[in-house]
C-alpha cells in the first residue's frame, strides 16, 4: 500500500522506448518554442530529448506553466506546492490551459487528449498526470473537489470543531483552505485580546484532512471500504510551528500519506499561509477499520462512556 501511495517514485527512470537522436533541427525548434520561456526550462528539455529521463519533466513542466502566468502571479512557482491551483492560484483559464498543453505537447512529442484535461485541478495533478503519460503508466485517478456542504456530508466531524471549508483529494494526498473568520469558540480566551488560532487546533485540521483523505481517497483495499466510525487519532511526531496565525488568514494545509496497511495510516502534512509556512507534522498517524468490521480502540487512548474518544485527540503544542 504504501508503494502505491507514490507512483512517481523511481521517476528518474527513463520512459519506455528509446529516445530518437536529437539532432540541431530539434535544437533550434526548442529554443524558439521555448524562447519565452527560463533557460534552465530550455536546457531540461534538451536533457529529456536527449535522455529520457523524467527526471526533467518537472522543470519543463514549471517552465513552461510560468510562461503562460500572469507576472504578479509568478512568484507563487518560485516554491511551488503541488496544492496550488490551477485556476484560483493561478488565474490559468481554459484557453490558457490549450496552450500550455500545445506547447507541453510538442516539447515532450507526446499527445494529450482534451477530455483528459477534465480533472486536472492542481499543479501536483499536471505533474503527475505527464509523468505518467510520458512514462507509459496507468493514468491517477482523478482529484475530487469537495466544496464544504459535501465534506459536512461524509464527514463524522461537525461544525463548530470542523476546520475544512473546502478540499481536494487525490491518488496522492488531500489539500484544503480554511479562513480563520475570527468567531471561532477556541478564541474568546486564545489569547485575551490577541485573537491566536491554538497549535493543536492547526495539527487539529490536518488530521481531519488526513481523515477525509481515507474516507475519499480510495485508500482502502480492493473491494473493501473506509468506515467513518472506525477513525481514531494515534499518534503526532515532529511538530514544528512557524508563526502565529489570526483571524483572517487563510490556512493552506496539505497532507501525503507515508505508510497506508490497515490498521494504522501515517500521512506527512504542512500549513501554509500565503508562501509562509505555518506548520509541520512530520508523522500524523491514524487507525481506521472497514465497513462491516468493528473497531478496535488504539493503545493508551482513554475511552468515554466505553466508546473510543472521537478523531482526533487535540494536541497540546
Amino acid at each position: 500500500m504504501a508503494q502505491s501511495a507514490n507512483p512517481s517514485s523511481g521517476s528518474a527512470k527513463p520512459f519506455p522506448g528509446s529516445p530518437k537522436p536529437f539532432t540541431p533541427e530539434d535544437d533550434a525548434y526548442l529554443r524558439e518554442a521555448l524562447k519565452r520561456c527560463s533557460a534552465s526550462t530550455y536546457e531540461a528539455a534538451c536533457q529529456f530529448r536527449k535522455t529520457g529521463n523524467t527526471e526533467h519533466l518537472s522543470a519543463i513542466v514549471l517552465g513552461i506553466i510560468e510562461r503562460y502566468v500572469e507576472p504578479d502571479l509568478r512568484t507563487k512557482l518560485k516554491d511551488p506546492d503541488d496544492d496550488l491551483r490551477l485556476i484560483e492560484d493561478l488565474g490559468i483559464d481554459s484557453l490558457t490551459m490549450m496552450e500550455i498543453v500545445i506547447l507541453v505537447e510538442d516539447v515532450l512529442q507526446m499527445s494529450i487528449n482534451n477530455e483528459e484535461l477534465r480533472y486536472l485541478r492542481t499543479l501536483g495533478d499536471v505533474k503527475q498526470f505527464i509523468e505518467c503519460k510520458v512514462r507509459g503508466l496507468p493514468l491517477p485517478k482523478p482529484t475530487k473537489f469537495l466544496p464544504i456542504e459535501q465534506i459536512v456530508s461524509v464527514m463524522p466531524i461537525q461544525p463548530p470543531f470542523l476546520f475544512l471549508n473546502e478540499a481536494s483529494v487525490g491518488s496522492q494526498g488531500a489539500s484544503a483552505k480554511y479562513r480563520i473568520s475570527g468567531q471561532e469558540f477556541f478564541l474568546q480566551g486564545h489569547f485575551k485580546d490577541n485573537p491566536v488560532m491554538p497549535a493543536s487546533i492547526m495539527l487539529e485540521s490536518l488530521g481531519q484532512l488526513a481523515l477525509l483523505f481515507l474516507l475519499e481517497g480510495g485508500a482502502g483495499e480492493p473491494g473493501k471500504v473506509v468506515s467513518p466510525q472506525t477513525i481514531f487519532f494515534t499518534s503526532c511526531e515532529g511538530v514544528r510551528c512557524h508563526r502565529m496565525c489570526k483571524p483572517g488568514d487563510v490556512l493552506s494545509l496539505t497532507i501525503k500519506p507515508k505508510r497506508l496497511k490497515a490498521p494504522l495510516a501515517t500521512f506527512e502534512g504542512i500549513i501554509r499561509v500565503g508562501q509562509d509556512k505555518a506548520a509541520i507534522a512530520e508523522e500524523i498517524t491514524l487507525t481506521f477499520g472497514y465497513a462491516a468490521e468493528v473497531a478496535v480502540e488504539p493503545a493508551g487512548q482513554p475511552a468515554v462512556n466505553g466508546e473510543p474518544a472521537p478523531l482526533p485527540t487535540a494536541i497540546n503544542a
